[in-house]
Protein backbone atom coordinates (compact mmCIF):
# COMPACT_ATOMS: atom_id res chain seq x y z
CA UNK A 1 0.00 0.00 0.00
CA UNK A 2 1.38 3.33 -0.98
CA UNK A 3 1.44 6.31 1.34
CA UNK A 4 1.59 9.28 -0.96
CA UNK A 5 -1.98 10.37 -1.57
CA UNK A 6 -3.25 12.59 1.21
CA UNK A 7 -5.09 15.91 1.28
CA UNK A 8 -3.67 17.89 -1.63
CA UNK A 9 -5.15 21.09 -0.19
CA UNK A 10 -2.32 21.03 2.36
CA UNK A 11 0.45 21.22 -0.25
CA UNK A 12 2.64 24.24 0.54
CA UNK A 13 2.15 27.01 -2.02
CA UNK A 14 5.83 27.94 -1.66
CA UNK A 15 7.06 24.65 -3.10
CA UNK A 16 10.35 24.95 -4.96
CA UNK A 17 10.18 24.54 -8.76
CA UNK A 18 12.51 21.55 -8.33
CA UNK A 19 9.80 19.82 -6.33
CA UNK A 20 7.40 20.13 -9.24
CA UNK A 21 9.65 17.74 -11.14
CA UNK A 22 9.34 14.00 -10.94
CA UNK A 23 12.31 12.25 -9.41
CA UNK A 24 13.47 10.93 -12.77
CA UNK A 25 13.81 14.51 -14.00
CA UNK A 26 15.95 15.44 -11.01
CA UNK A 27 18.22 12.48 -11.67
CA UNK A 28 18.51 13.22 -15.41
CA UNK A 29 19.42 16.82 -14.62
CA UNK A 30 22.17 15.59 -12.30
CA UNK A 31 20.75 17.58 -9.39
CA UNK A 32 21.60 16.94 -5.76
CA UNK A 33 18.48 15.72 -3.94
CA UNK A 34 16.54 18.75 -2.61
CA UNK A 35 16.35 18.98 1.20
CA UNK A 36 12.84 17.53 1.28
CA UNK A 37 14.30 14.19 0.14
CA UNK A 38 16.96 14.09 2.88
CA UNK A 39 16.00 11.92 5.82
CA UNK A 40 15.77 13.49 9.26
CA UNK A 41 18.67 13.57 11.74
CA UNK A 42 16.93 10.97 13.88
CA UNK A 43 16.90 8.62 10.90
CA UNK A 44 20.69 8.79 10.62
CA UNK A 45 21.07 6.61 13.70
CA UNK A 46 21.02 3.57 11.52
CA UNK A 47 20.21 0.06 12.61
CA UNK A 48 22.83 -2.33 11.34
CA UNK A 49 22.51 -3.25 7.66
CA UNK A 50 23.30 -6.88 6.92
CA UNK A 51 23.45 -8.71 3.57
CA UNK A 52 21.14 -11.71 3.73
CA UNK A 53 23.93 -14.22 3.18
CA UNK A 54 25.84 -12.89 6.19
CA UNK A 55 22.99 -13.22 8.64
CA UNK A 56 19.81 -15.09 7.85
CA UNK A 57 18.53 -16.12 4.46
CA UNK A 58 15.12 -14.86 3.42
CA UNK A 59 12.87 -17.97 3.42
CA UNK A 60 12.16 -19.68 0.11
CA UNK A 61 8.84 -21.47 -0.42
CA UNK A 62 7.92 -23.76 -3.31
CA UNK A 63 4.34 -22.69 -4.10
CA UNK A 64 3.70 -25.84 -6.15
CA UNK A 65 3.88 -27.85 -2.92
CA UNK A 66 1.09 -25.74 -1.39
CA UNK A 67 -1.47 -26.76 -4.02
CA UNK A 68 -4.36 -29.07 -3.01
CA UNK A 69 -3.13 -31.55 -5.63
CA UNK A 70 0.21 -32.01 -3.85
CA UNK A 71 0.54 -34.43 -0.94
CA UNK A 72 2.95 -36.28 1.24
CA UNK A 73 5.82 -35.33 3.50
CA UNK A 74 7.11 -32.59 1.18
CA UNK A 75 3.80 -30.75 1.33
CA UNK A 76 3.64 -31.01 5.13
CA UNK A 77 7.19 -29.67 5.40
CA UNK A 78 6.43 -26.77 3.05
CA UNK A 79 3.30 -25.84 5.00
CA UNK A 80 5.33 -25.71 8.20
CA UNK A 81 7.95 -23.58 6.46
CA UNK A 82 5.23 -21.21 5.22
CA UNK A 83 3.78 -20.74 8.71
CA UNK A 84 7.23 -20.19 10.20
CA UNK A 85 8.28 -17.75 7.46
CA UNK A 86 5.18 -15.57 7.84
CA UNK A 87 5.34 -15.64 11.64
CA UNK A 88 9.02 -14.72 11.93
CA UNK A 89 9.77 -12.79 8.71
CA UNK A 90 6.38 -11.86 7.28
CA UNK A 91 7.67 -12.57 3.78
CA UNK A 92 9.28 -15.20 1.55
CA UNK A 93 10.70 -15.75 -1.91
CA UNK A 94 8.18 -17.79 -3.93
CA UNK A 95 9.40 -20.34 -6.46
CA UNK A 96 7.34 -22.95 -8.29
CA UNK A 97 4.57 -20.38 -8.78
CA UNK A 98 3.85 -21.41 -12.41
CA UNK A 99 4.20 -17.91 -13.93
CA UNK A 100 6.47 -18.39 -16.96
CA UNK A 101 9.85 -16.69 -16.82
CA UNK A 102 9.08 -15.25 -20.27
CA UNK A 103 6.04 -13.40 -18.85
CA UNK A 104 8.08 -12.06 -15.93
CA UNK A 105 10.62 -10.78 -18.45
CA UNK A 106 7.87 -9.25 -20.59
CA UNK A 107 6.25 -7.32 -17.72
CA UNK A 108 9.68 -6.06 -16.61
CA UNK A 109 10.44 -4.99 -20.19
CA UNK A 110 7.21 -3.01 -20.68
CA UNK A 111 7.80 -1.36 -17.31
CA UNK A 112 11.25 -0.23 -18.41
CA UNK A 113 9.88 0.91 -21.77
CA UNK A 114 7.31 3.07 -20.01
CA UNK A 115 9.81 4.80 -17.73
CA UNK A 116 12.17 5.25 -20.68
CA UNK A 117 9.53 7.32 -22.50
CA UNK A 118 10.12 11.08 -22.69
CA UNK A 119 8.90 12.94 -19.62
CA UNK A 120 6.20 14.70 -21.68
CA UNK A 121 4.86 11.36 -22.89
CA UNK A 122 4.67 9.88 -19.38
CA UNK A 123 2.90 12.98 -18.09
CA UNK A 124 -0.08 12.12 -20.28
CA UNK A 125 -0.87 9.54 -17.62
CA UNK A 126 -0.44 11.78 -14.57
CA UNK A 127 -3.15 11.37 -11.95
CA UNK A 128 -5.51 14.30 -11.54
CA UNK A 129 -5.47 16.49 -8.42
CA UNK A 130 -9.24 16.26 -8.48
CA UNK A 131 -9.12 12.48 -7.93
CA UNK A 132 -10.27 11.23 -4.56
CA UNK A 133 -7.66 10.45 -1.92
CA UNK A 134 -8.38 6.72 -2.14
CA UNK A 135 -8.05 6.69 -5.93
CA UNK A 136 -4.38 6.01 -6.57
CA UNK A 137 -4.53 5.54 -10.35
CA UNK A 138 -1.99 7.31 -12.53
CA UNK A 139 1.65 8.31 -12.90
CA UNK A 140 3.55 10.49 -10.45
CA UNK A 141 5.70 10.71 -7.36
CA UNK A 142 5.10 11.81 -3.78
CA UNK A 143 2.48 14.42 -3.03
CA UNK A 144 3.79 17.08 -0.65
CA UNK A 145 1.45 17.38 2.33
CA UNK A 146 3.57 19.03 5.04
CA UNK A 147 6.72 21.11 5.51
CA UNK A 148 8.49 18.38 7.50
CA UNK A 149 7.68 15.54 5.13
CA UNK A 150 10.51 13.43 3.69
CA UNK A 151 9.87 12.40 0.08
CA UNK A 152 10.81 9.10 -1.53
CA UNK A 153 13.34 8.98 -4.37
CA UNK A 154 11.01 7.16 -6.76
CA UNK A 155 8.39 7.63 -9.43
CA UNK A 156 5.53 5.22 -9.87
CA UNK A 157 2.62 4.24 -12.05
CA UNK A 158 -0.44 3.02 -10.14
CA UNK A 159 -3.14 1.12 -12.02
CA UNK A 160 -6.31 -0.45 -10.66
CA UNK A 161 -6.68 -4.07 -11.75
CA UNK A 162 -9.84 -4.97 -9.88
CA UNK A 163 -12.74 -4.11 -9.85
CA UNK A 164 -12.49 -3.65 -13.60
CA UNK A 165 -15.46 -1.29 -13.75
CA UNK A 166 -13.47 1.26 -11.73
CA UNK A 167 -10.41 1.16 -13.97
CA UNK A 168 -9.34 4.34 -15.75
CA UNK A 169 -8.02 2.90 -18.96
CA UNK A 170 -6.97 6.35 -20.19
CA UNK A 171 -4.17 6.04 -17.62
CA UNK A 172 -2.96 2.69 -19.01
CA UNK A 173 0.02 3.59 -21.22
CA UNK A 174 0.07 3.08 -24.97
CA UNK A 175 2.91 3.02 -25.92
CA UNK A 176 4.60 0.80 -24.88
CA UNK A 177 3.16 -1.65 -27.35
CA UNK A 178 1.51 -4.63 -25.65
CA UNK A 179 1.59 -2.91 -22.21
CA UNK A 180 -2.10 -3.54 -21.54
CA UNK A 181 -2.09 -7.08 -22.85
CA UNK A 182 1.02 -7.97 -20.84
CA UNK A 183 -0.29 -6.44 -17.62
CA UNK A 184 -3.64 -8.17 -18.00
CA UNK A 185 -1.97 -11.52 -18.57
CA UNK A 186 0.38 -11.04 -15.64
CA UNK A 187 -2.45 -9.90 -13.37
CA UNK A 188 -4.46 -13.06 -14.01
CA UNK A 189 -1.45 -15.27 -13.25
CA UNK A 190 -0.47 -13.29 -10.14
CA UNK A 191 -4.06 -13.38 -8.90
CA UNK A 192 -4.00 -17.17 -9.07
CA UNK A 193 -0.79 -17.19 -7.03
CA UNK A 194 -2.35 -14.87 -4.45
CA UNK A 195 -5.35 -17.21 -4.08
CA UNK A 196 -3.14 -20.28 -3.63
CA UNK A 197 -1.09 -18.52 -0.97
CA UNK A 198 -4.06 -17.09 0.95
CA UNK A 199 -5.65 -20.55 1.08
CA UNK A 200 -2.40 -22.20 2.18
CA UNK A 201 -1.85 -19.54 4.84
CA UNK A 202 -5.25 -20.33 6.34
CA UNK A 203 -4.69 -24.09 6.25
CA UNK A 204 -1.25 -23.74 7.83
CA UNK A 205 -2.82 -22.42 11.05
CA UNK A 206 -5.73 -24.86 11.16
CA UNK A 207 -8.40 -22.74 9.46
CA UNK A 208 -10.72 -23.54 6.59
CA UNK A 209 -8.87 -22.52 3.44
CA UNK A 210 -11.32 -19.75 2.46
CA UNK A 211 -11.17 -18.03 5.88
CA UNK A 212 -9.06 -15.08 4.76
CA UNK A 213 -10.48 -14.92 1.24
CA UNK A 214 -14.04 -14.70 2.61
CA UNK A 215 -13.11 -11.66 4.71
CA UNK A 216 -11.54 -9.97 1.70
CA UNK A 217 -14.78 -10.44 -0.21
CA UNK A 218 -15.83 -11.90 -3.51
CA UNK A 219 -13.92 -9.26 -5.47
CA UNK A 220 -11.03 -7.71 -3.50
CA UNK A 221 -9.23 -4.54 -4.47
CA UNK A 222 -6.14 -5.20 -6.60
CA UNK A 223 -3.65 -2.51 -7.58
CA UNK A 224 -0.50 -2.75 -9.68
CA UNK A 225 2.28 -0.32 -8.84
CA UNK A 226 5.22 0.05 -11.22
CA UNK A 227 8.16 1.53 -9.30
CA UNK A 228 11.10 3.39 -10.80
CA UNK A 229 14.12 4.28 -8.62
CA UNK A 230 16.57 6.51 -10.53
CA UNK A 231 20.24 6.68 -9.55
CA UNK A 232 20.74 8.99 -6.57
CA UNK A 233 23.86 11.06 -5.87
CA UNK A 234 23.35 10.69 -2.10
CA UNK A 235 22.28 7.12 -1.34
CA UNK A 236 23.60 7.65 2.19
CA UNK A 237 20.93 10.28 2.84
CA UNK A 238 17.95 9.39 0.64
CA UNK A 239 15.55 6.44 0.59
CA UNK A 240 13.83 5.02 -2.46
CA UNK A 241 10.88 4.29 -0.17
CA UNK A 242 10.99 5.05 3.55
CA UNK A 243 10.42 2.33 6.14
CA UNK A 244 6.80 1.19 6.32
CA UNK A 245 4.50 -1.82 6.40
CA UNK A 246 1.84 -2.43 3.75
CA UNK A 247 -1.79 -1.67 4.58
CA UNK A 248 -3.53 -4.29 2.43
CA UNK A 249 -3.78 -8.08 2.83
CA UNK A 250 -0.79 -9.42 0.90
CA UNK A 251 1.66 -8.01 -1.64
CA UNK A 252 3.30 -9.83 -4.54
CA UNK A 253 6.50 -8.13 -5.64
CA UNK A 254 8.46 -8.74 -8.82
CA UNK A 255 11.91 -7.41 -8.02
CA UNK A 256 14.48 -6.02 -10.41
CA UNK A 257 16.39 -9.08 -11.69
CA UNK A 258 19.80 -7.44 -11.19
CA UNK A 259 19.73 -4.44 -8.84
CA UNK A 260 19.09 -4.93 -5.13
CA UNK A 261 17.46 -2.28 -2.95
CA UNK A 262 14.71 -3.84 -0.84
CA UNK A 263 15.48 -4.34 2.85
CA UNK A 264 13.36 -5.91 5.60
CA UNK A 265 13.68 -5.23 9.33
CA UNK A 266 14.41 -8.49 11.16
CA UNK A 267 15.64 -8.74 14.75
CA UNK A 268 16.41 -5.02 14.74
CA UNK A 269 18.67 -5.39 11.67
CA UNK A 270 18.03 -4.32 8.08
CA UNK A 271 18.37 -7.44 5.92
CA UNK A 272 18.94 -6.96 2.19
CA UNK A 273 16.56 -9.08 0.13
CA UNK A 274 18.62 -10.60 -2.69
CA UNK A 275 17.60 -10.57 -6.34
CA UNK A 276 16.31 -14.00 -7.28
CA UNK A 277 15.42 -14.07 -10.98
CA UNK A 278 12.24 -16.02 -11.61
CA UNK A 279 11.03 -15.71 -8.01
CA UNK A 280 8.29 -13.53 -6.56
CA UNK A 281 8.55 -11.91 -3.16
CA UNK A 282 5.38 -12.37 -1.10
CA UNK A 283 4.79 -10.31 2.01
CA UNK A 284 2.01 -10.20 4.57
CA UNK A 285 0.30 -6.83 4.99
CA UNK A 286 -1.63 -5.36 7.91
CA UNK A 287 -5.05 -6.78 7.02
CA UNK A 288 -3.78 -10.37 7.22
CA UNK A 289 -1.97 -9.61 10.47
CA UNK A 290 -5.35 -8.55 11.86
CA UNK A 291 -7.25 -11.52 10.39
CA UNK A 292 -4.64 -13.98 11.71
CA UNK A 293 -4.84 -12.36 15.17
CA UNK A 294 -1.16 -11.53 14.98
CA UNK A 295 0.13 -14.99 14.03
CA UNK A 296 1.35 -13.66 10.69
CA UNK A 297 3.44 -10.49 10.83
CA UNK A 298 3.27 -7.52 8.46
CA UNK A 299 6.98 -6.72 8.06
CA UNK A 300 8.56 -3.27 8.08
CA UNK A 301 10.55 -2.78 4.90
CA UNK A 302 12.17 -0.02 2.86
CA UNK A 303 14.07 0.58 -0.37
CA UNK A 304 17.55 2.09 -0.42
CA UNK A 305 18.91 4.03 -3.38
CA UNK A 306 21.83 3.29 -5.70
CA UNK A 307 24.38 5.81 -6.91
CA UNK A 308 25.05 4.24 -10.30
CA UNK A 309 22.10 2.14 -11.38
CA UNK A 310 18.37 2.54 -11.81
CA UNK A 311 16.03 -0.06 -10.32
CA UNK A 312 12.57 -1.25 -11.34
CA UNK A 313 9.98 -3.34 -9.54
CA UNK A 314 6.31 -4.20 -9.80
CA UNK A 315 4.12 -4.62 -6.72
CA UNK A 316 0.65 -6.17 -6.81
CA UNK A 317 -1.44 -5.19 -3.80
CA UNK A 318 -4.39 -7.32 -2.69
CA UNK A 319 -6.82 -6.06 -0.05
CA UNK A 320 -10.43 -5.79 1.01
CA UNK A 321 -12.68 -3.10 -0.49
CA UNK A 322 -13.00 0.11 1.45
CA UNK A 323 -16.53 -0.68 2.70
CA UNK A 324 -15.56 -4.10 4.10
CA UNK A 325 -14.91 -4.87 7.76
CA UNK A 326 -12.08 -7.15 8.86
CA UNK A 327 -11.34 -8.76 12.21
CA UNK A 328 -9.44 -11.67 13.76
CA UNK A 329 -10.81 -15.02 12.59
CA UNK A 330 -12.97 -16.53 15.35
CA UNK A 331 -11.23 -19.91 15.24
CA UNK A 332 -7.96 -18.32 16.35
CA UNK A 333 -9.30 -16.78 19.56
CA UNK A 334 -9.44 -18.68 22.86
CA UNK A 335 -8.34 -18.36 26.48
CA UNK A 336 -4.72 -19.02 25.56
CA UNK A 337 -4.84 -16.69 22.56
CA UNK A 338 -7.00 -13.66 23.38
CA UNK A 339 -8.29 -11.30 20.73
CA UNK A 340 -5.54 -8.84 19.73
CA UNK A 341 -7.41 -6.59 17.26
CA UNK A 342 -10.79 -4.91 16.99
CA UNK A 343 -13.18 -5.25 14.08
CA UNK A 344 -12.27 -2.34 11.79
CA UNK A 345 -13.71 -0.90 8.60
CA UNK A 346 -11.08 -0.88 5.87
CA UNK A 347 -11.79 2.73 4.91
CA UNK A 348 -11.32 3.85 8.52
CA UNK A 349 -8.11 1.86 8.79
CA UNK A 350 -6.59 3.39 5.66
CA UNK A 351 -7.51 6.90 6.82
CA UNK A 352 -5.37 6.20 9.90
CA UNK A 353 -2.68 4.37 7.91
CA UNK A 354 -1.52 7.31 5.79
CA UNK A 355 -0.88 9.95 8.50
CA UNK A 356 0.58 7.30 10.82
CA UNK A 357 3.06 6.45 8.09
CA UNK A 358 4.22 10.06 7.83
CA UNK A 359 4.79 10.09 11.60
CA UNK A 360 6.87 6.92 11.44
CA UNK A 361 4.22 4.96 13.33
CA UNK A 362 2.32 1.75 12.68
CA UNK A 363 -1.39 1.94 11.97
CA UNK A 364 -1.69 -1.63 13.23
CA UNK A 365 -1.35 -0.31 16.78
CA UNK A 366 -4.54 1.73 16.28
CA UNK A 367 -6.45 -1.47 15.52
CA UNK A 368 -5.34 -3.30 18.68
CA UNK A 369 -7.83 -4.12 21.43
Amino acid sequence: MDVNHLNTEEIPSSSSPALLKNVQELAIDGEEPPPIYIRKDSDHKEKKQVPAHEYLSVPIIDVSLLLPTSSGREKEDEMRKLKSALNSWGLFQAIGHSIPKSLLDDIHDVSKQFFDLPIEEKQRYTRSEEDEIVDLQGYGSDTIVSDDQVLDWSDRLYLLIQPQEQQKLRLWPDPPTHFRRTLNEYSVKAGSVAEVILKAMARSIGLEEYSFINQLGEQPMVYARFNYYPPCLRPDLVYGIKAHADGGAITILLQDPEVEGLQVLKDDKWISVPCMPGALLINVADQVQIMSNGIFKSPIHRVVTNKERERLSLAMFYGAKFNKEIEPTAGLINESNPRMFRKVKVKDYLEVFFPKYLQGERAIDWAKV
